[in-house]
């Protein structure tokens, strides 16, 4: 029986785990901030328990990456986090911020799996998608205890299986030729859009507040901006249906103007959670059943495409952006031929 370590990575294989490589990094510094302002032995627990899986996810990588002959990542180091800087974020955004975290590792994991071949790859994003799944099990458990976590809304439990009985379902009205009512599936897609976007609102506020480059401090406005119009718009959805939007007290940026973080990382960071927000818009869109809902999702990819596509710009021209594992170029094979 053939060795799987001794099959080399696939390109797909490499490419998630170089991805791996630059959010662990990424991850741990914000951790580290975290940590060094929390004082609650709960949320200590829980940010170690990241913290510890994130060094060894990076430190496997790494020897991954050496077995086969390839280039470390620098992703994210110590440079990036500045130790003794205030607070930025007040009451439970650490949680909160781990909450979204393990929300997108679990999402992103659980796909890398599938497009694993060589088994200790396959086991590697496996156990990644268990671990990101323990930690957003633990910040939902204490979000929920403290009472700053919103949970989607109750319905009445169905008495009985129903078909739909005319196209009008799809157009988003009802036999009335009124606009019916959200199903749970489009419900518990809103709120976890909506949920998402407060977290990141707060992130793009306290990013705002200190970073060094006012190119950079504007594109963070921006993201604010961006933020609350998904909200708003996605959140009137649910007043419609006399429902009101997740929000919580907890979690805001502080007044502090001084950086804890390079604006390298911070633009790294709102790159991810602007690509993954793209990805739960179509989501959002292929799996409602209200054409309204689609229209309203066609509608707000644009801004955030475009958004995402800024931040790569002001990557690209800061030098923050590195790139990764690329195929042969084609000009030089072309040459050797």
């Amino acid at each position: 029986m053939t060795n799987s370590n001794n099959v080399p990575i696939t390109s797909s294989e490499l490419g998630n785990l170089w991805m791996t490589h630059q959010d662990k990094t990424m991850l741990m510094r914000f951790l580290e901030h975290f940590l060094e302002h929390t004082d609650d032995k709960e949320i200590q627990q829980i940010i170690m328990l990241s913290y510890d899986a994130s060094a060894q996810t990076v430190e496997k990588i790494k020897n991954i990456f050496e077995q086969e002959g390839a280039a470390i990542p620098i992703g994210f180091t110590e440079s990036d986090v500045i130790k003794g800087a205030p607070k930025l974020f007040n009451f439970l955004y650490e949680i909160m911020f781990l909450h979204m975290m393990s929300k997108i590792e679990t999402s992103l994991f659980a796909l890398y799996s599938t497009m694993a071949y060589r088994k200790d790859i396959r086991n590697f994003f496996k156990q990644l998608t268990t671990n990101s799944q323990d930690v957003y099990d633990q910040c939902v458990q204490l979000l929920l205890e403290k009472g700053v976590l919103a949970r989607p809304a109750y319905v009445s439990m169905p008495k009985e299986v129903s078909f739909v009985q005319n196209i009008n379902y799809l157009s988003g009205f009802n036999l009335l030729k009124e606009t019916r009512s959200l199903n749970t599936i489009e419900l518990s897609l809103i709120h976890h859009a909506i949920e998402t976007n407060l977290s990141g609102m707060q992130l793009m506020m306290g990013f705002a507040q200190v970073a060094q480059d006012n190119q950079v401090k504007e594109y963070f406005v921006k993201g604010m901006k961006l933020s609350k119009d998904i909200e708003t718009t996605l959140g009137e959805y649910l007043r419609e249906d006399y429902i009101e939007p997740p929000a919580t007290h907890a979690g805001k940026a502080t007044n502090s103007t001084v950086a804890p973080f390079s604006d390298k990382i911070m633009m790294y960071i709102t790159n991810l959670l602007t690509t993954f927000g793209l990805g739960s818009n179509a989501l959002g869109g292929a799996f409602s059943l209200r054409s309204d809902l689609p229209r309203t999702m066609a509608v707000l990819t644009p801004k955030i495409y475009t958004f995402a596509k800024r931040g790569g710009e002001i990557m690209i021209k800061k030098g923050w952006m590195e790139e990764p594992p690329q195929v042969e170029d084609r000009q030089q094979l072309t040459k050797s031929r």
